[in-house]
């Protein structure tokens, strides 16, 4: 059976002028827009110079994204037990990247990133990358031209990791990492797809402690998942004085206190507000950094009020309401300095790398919720 091909159409008006390295000369908006604001991109195989083509292997949906997705294709079954229409879920990415060429979830707006091998590099590339170089990608599915082939076939659909074929373009501001030697490819895509959230972390951490002098107490937010235990060993090494790591059940709190990675582990909803605060300072808190690391939506208020007075929160969540979170601390009158996780620090990949080859029970951690045992 012949699959098509799986690209947004391609308007000839793109194909006149020069390559930009942020990627504008891909957008097919009109107004002109930036890739990751634009509704469509061209996807096409062919490369303007400064380019990079890359043979897809693997997606990694961003966590927020993926868990809007399932919930979408998952009905009540006879038992009571949810039951995911995998076809249907494949179908709706599939859609996504036809219509937009790129994998942005239009719910969530978030994307995730890839693994691939590359396949061309053109002649003005600034990248440093050959052929045959695997790579993963540290800029966001959102802004990245995609074309898929295979019609999502060998998905399951049962976790973030998509294995599929197609091609992806990187512009000449991408950025991008070579796949270690000494790692598995699908833990290394696991950990590079949060390398942003531990590299934040420690220098949340740093500045408190050249800024006080005085070890901070640090909450993590989800921190049992992938870029939660990462961030607890992150500020443990990073000078933290006390590590809090909040959970949503007794099932991953049993397992983050087993890793030894937080000092203290505490359970609660992240979208109760009161119950988060309540929760942190049983722990140890009140928190003077927070970190947020959940894929959920609503957990704004709370992490507002988990922080002490002159604290910082970081948002490292796609489900993330700027306005909530704004006028929420505005509301509360709460002194706190509130940053957007952005994904990128310089030296992130590196360091993410390095905090799961010299903590084990970090990487036990990462891969219990990643699938990769």
């Amino acid at each position: 059976m012949t699959v098509p091909v799986v690209q947004a159409p391609v308007e000839s008006e793109v194909s006149a002028g020069t390559a930009d390295p942020v990627g504008v000369h891909r957008v097919l908006d009109r107004p002109l827009v930036l890739p990751q604001a634009a509704h469509r991109l061209d996807a096409r195989a062919d490369l303007w110079s400064d380019e990079v083509r890359l043979r897809v292997e693997r997606l990694n949906l961003d966590a927020a994204s993926y868990r809007q997705l399932r919930e979408q294709h998952t009905s009540d079954g006879q038992d009571g037990r949810g039951v995911l229409d995998v076809a249907a879920l494949r179908a709706t990415v599939l859609a996504i990247v036809g219509e937009r060429g790129k994998m942005q979830n239009p719910v969530t707006g978030s994307g995730g990133m890839l693994l691939g091998t590359v396949e061309e590099v053109g002649p003005d590339s600034p990248l440093g990358l050959a052929v045959g170089d695997r790579v993963a990608t540290l800029v966001s599915l959102s802004l990245t031209p995609l074309t898929l082939t295979d019609g999502l076939e060998r998905w399951d659909g049962a976790g973030e990791q998509v294995p599929t074929a197609g091609h992806a373009i990187l512009f000449g501001r991408s950025v991008v990492a070579r796949l270690p030697a000494d790692l598995p490819a699908a833990l290394a895509l696991s950990v590079l797809d949060v390398c942003g959230a531990p590299a934040l972390t420690r220098r949340v951490v740093e500045q408190h402690l050249a800024r006080h002098g005085t070890p901070p107490v640090v909450a993590v937010v989800g921190g049992a998942g992938k870029s939660g235990s990462l961030s607890l060993a992150a500020a443990r090494e990073s000078g933290a004085g006390r590590t809090i790591g909040v959970v949503p059940h007794a099932a991953e709190q049993q397992a983050l206190e087993a890793s030894g990675l937080a000092d203290a582990v505490v359970v609660a909803d992240a979208r109760d507000p009161l119950a988060l605060r309540d929760a942190v300072t049983s722990g140890g808190g009140p928190a003077d950094v927070t970190v947020v690391c959940v894929d959920v939506p609503g957990c704004e208020g709370g992490a507002v009020l988990a922080t002490a007075d002159g604290g910082t929160v970081v948002f490292f969540s796609m489900a993330t309401s700027f306005t909530a979170a704004a006028l929420g601390a505005e509301g509360l009158a709460a002194d706190v300095t509130m940053l957007i996780g952005n994904g990128y620090v310089p030296g992130h990949a590196a360091y993410a790398l390095d905090l799961v080859r010299r903590h084990p029970a970090a990487r036990a951690l990462v891969e219990a919720r990643g699938g990769h045992r």
